[in-house]
């Protein structure tokens, strides 16, 4: 599996260069940060908004399982442990739709650097991992814009548990993976359900263009290496303020 340096001593090296993007039908970009619970990537792609902000660029943040359209609903059959892995699937997928149709491609088109904390690729961790097929999640987001790049944030398993469980005073029931019965204990079950997840993500490295970052390494500098991996592969000029 690839992996990037945890060092920036030394000016950091371009990724690898991986297949060819297609062309996009739209003056935007669309930046996403992946990752298990506790990875770190919100945090990072929280000091990545904040200093796009300060420096005036025109940007647009969007997060997994936040549209009001199924809010609600979501929250129902949560409340009342309704929601089997395809019921839950779908509800997803209606936010990410109602959110693709509203926000992020109008953005897109728009000329906007948009930042996804979450994307498909959540989906097709997290669901796959609670049995959904892994086909039928890829024609489910097949209408999703690819982004130009997506970060990966990846922490050692007992490393990211540790984080999410010290911060937590207690696990919710899907958060921690109860409803597929795998142990009676919250803690536990979460452990394993993250695994499972962890490993869906590593399967995706390599097929869906992934820029692996090391969650373990100090925040300044992640978020440092972050910035430049952005620079090398997005022009962020195009975003930037117009001078009067």
């Amino acid at each position: 599996m690839a992996t990037l340096t945890s060092e920036i001593s030394a000016a950091p090296q371009p990724a690898p260069e991986r297949a060819a993007v297609a062309k996009r039908p739209y003056p935007g970009a669309l930046v996403v940060v992946e990752g298990i619970d506790g990875s770190g990537k919100s945090t990072q792609l929280y000091l990545l908004k904040r200093w796009l902000e300060i420096r005036g660029y025109r940007i647009h943040f969007t997060e997994w399982n936040s549209s009001p359209l199924v809010k609600s609903a979501t929250r129902r059959g949560k409340q009342r442990r309704l929601l089997t892995p395809t019921t839950f699937s779908m509800l997803h997928a209606a936010d990410f739709a109602d959110r693709c149709e509203r926000q992020i491609l109008p953005l897109l088109h728009g000329g906007y650097l948009v930042l996804a904390d979450r994307y498909v690729y959540t989906a097709f961790a997290r669901d796959a991992a609670r049995g959904c097929s892994p086909h039928w999640l890829r024609n489910l987001y097949s209408f999703a814009p690819v982004p130009d790049i997506t970060f990966y944030f990846r922490a050692p398993l007992d490393v990211a548990v540790n984080r999410i469980v010290a911060g937590r005073p207690k696990l919710k029931y899907y958060e921690a993976g109860m409803d597929l019965g795998i142990s009676l204990d919250r803690a536990e079950s979460f452990r394993i359900f993250q695994e499972k997840i962890l490993n869906n993500y590593d399967q995706m490295v390599e097929t869906d263009n992934f820029v692996l970052m090391d969650g373990t390494v100090r925040v300044n500098k992640l978020q440092k290496l972050m910035r430049h991996l952005l620079a090398d592969r997005v022009d962020l000029k195009q975003f930037a303020p117009k001078k009067k």
